[in-house]
C-alpha cells in the first residue's frame, strides 16, 4: 500500500497522519446488521495495508457499524478516521446546516457512535457562502486544541473559499485547513454529481500541487463509469447518463481500455490509478461490496503511470506503450 501524510495536531504537537492511498468508503454499504459480511472486507483493508475510512454523520449507518468493528477488532489504534459534518439533513436537503454549533453537535453524535474520543480528520461536508468563515475556523480550532479532531479540510468547498478560511486561520493564529476532498476522476462530469458538489478543476489542481496540500478524491472511479457496464447505447441509469454520458468521456474510456489492455490489467484500474498518480498528493475513495472489488482497487493503486501517461488519458499527445 501507497500513503500520502496529512499534517495534523496532537496533544498540542505537529504530526503527520498516514493516510492510505486509498480510503475505505463506507456510505449506505456498512451498516450494523451486514456487519458479519462487511466485517471481512474491513479486515481485508487493514491486511493489505489500509489505513483509513471515510465516513460522514450524513451516512446514516456507517459510523454506528465502523465503531462496532472496531470495538470488536479492538483495533482503533491501527485505524484513521475521516468522518465530516454539516451536511444537510435528509429531511430538509435545502436547509443547510455550516454553522459552528452543528459542527460540534455532529461531531458529537460522530464521536458516540464511533465509539472513540477523537477522529483523526474532520471536513465540513458542504459549505454555505452566506455563512462567515471566521466562526467555523474558530469553532474548527478550538475541537484540534481539545483533542477531539487532529485535522481539518473541506469537502466540497471551492478554493476561493478554502484560501479565505486559511488566511483568516493564519490571520487569528488558527489551525488551517491540511486537506481538501472534492470529486476528482478520469471522467469529467457535466453537471454536479449532488447537490452542491463540487469537482477539482484545474485549478484547483494546481493549487494543490503549489501548495501541497492533499487532496483526497470522492467517486474516484466515477460510480462504476469504467466498469464497462455502461455504454453510449445503454441509458437505464438517468443519473450516469446526465453526468457522465458525453464524447469526452466516452473518449477517455476508450483510451483507458487501451491502455489497460496494453498494461494487462482492467480499465477500471487504469481509471483509480489516473486518481492517485497525479502530481500533486492524492488519496482516492473506493466503495468495493466484495472481496473482489476491494482487491481489484488494491491493485488499480500500485499501477504507476507516467506524467505523459496521464495527459494521454486525458486526450493528450500519445503516449509511448
Amino acid at each position: 500500500m501507497k500513503y500520502i501524510d496529512v499534517k495534523g495536531k496532537k496533544n498540542k504537537e505537529t504530526i503527520n497522519i498516514n493516510v492510505s492511498r486509498i480510503l475505505m468508503g463506507s456510505g449506505d454499504f456498512l451498516k450494523v446488521e451486514n456487519l458479519e459480511e462487511a466485517g471481512v472486507i474491513l479486515d481485508q483493508f487493514i491486511e493489505v495495508g489500509g489505513t483509513t475510512f471515510d465516513t460522514a454523520r450524513h451516512y446514516r449507518h456507517s459510523e454506528k457499524a465502523l465503531g462496532a468493528w472496531m470495538d470488536e477488532r479492538n483495533n482503533r489504534d491501527q485505524v484513521v478516521i475521516l468522518t465530516k459534518c454539516c451536511h444537510p439533513v435528509r429531511e430538509a436537503p435545502d436547509t443547510p446546516r455550516v454553522k459552528p454549533e452543528y459542527i460540534l453537535s455532529d461531531l458529537e453524535e460522530s464521536l458516540g457512535l464511533l465509539g472513540t474520543d477523537y477522529v483523526d480528520l474532520l471536513a465540513l461536508h458542504r459549505d454555505d457562502l452566506s455563512q462567515p468563515v471566521g466562526p467555523l475556523m474558530e469553532m474548527l480550532h478550538q475541537l484540534v486544541e481539545a483533542g477531539k479532531v487532529y485535522a481539518i479540510g473541506a469537502s466540497n468547498w471551492t478554493i476561493t473559499r478554502i484560501e479565505e478560511a486559511n488566511a483568516y486561520a493564519r490571520e487569528h493564529g488558527l489551525t488551517e485547513f491540511t486537506f481538501i476532498s472534492p470529486h476528482l476522476s478520469l471522467a469529467k462530469p457535466l453537471k454536479e454529481i449532488w447537490p452542491d458538489t463540487v469537482t477539482a478543476d484545474d485549478a484547483m489542481q494546481a493549487w494543490c500541487l503549489e501548495n501541497d496540500v492533499p487532496l483526497i478524491a470522492w467517486s474516484a472511479q466515477a460510480g462504476g463509469f469504467f466498469t464497462g457496464r455502461f455504454t453510449p447505447d445503454y441509458l437505464e441509469d438517468q443519473n450516469m447518463v446526465d453526468v457522465f454520458y458525453s464524447d469526452e468521456n466516452w473518449g477517455r474510456f476508450d483510451r483507458a481500455k487501451e491502455m489497460a489492455a496494453q498494461k494487462g490489467v482492467s480499465t477500471i484500474q487504469i481509471a483509480l490509478a489516473y486518481v492517485v498518480n497525479q502530481r500533486f498528493s492524492t488519496g482516492a475513495v473506493i466503495g468495493p461490496s466484495n472481496l473482489s472489488e476491494l482487491l481489484s482497487s488494491y491493485a488499480g493503486a500500485q499501477i504507476e503511470l507516467t506524467e505523459q501517461e496521464i495527459n494521454w488519458l486525458k486526450g493528450g499527445v500519445a503516449h509511448e506503450g
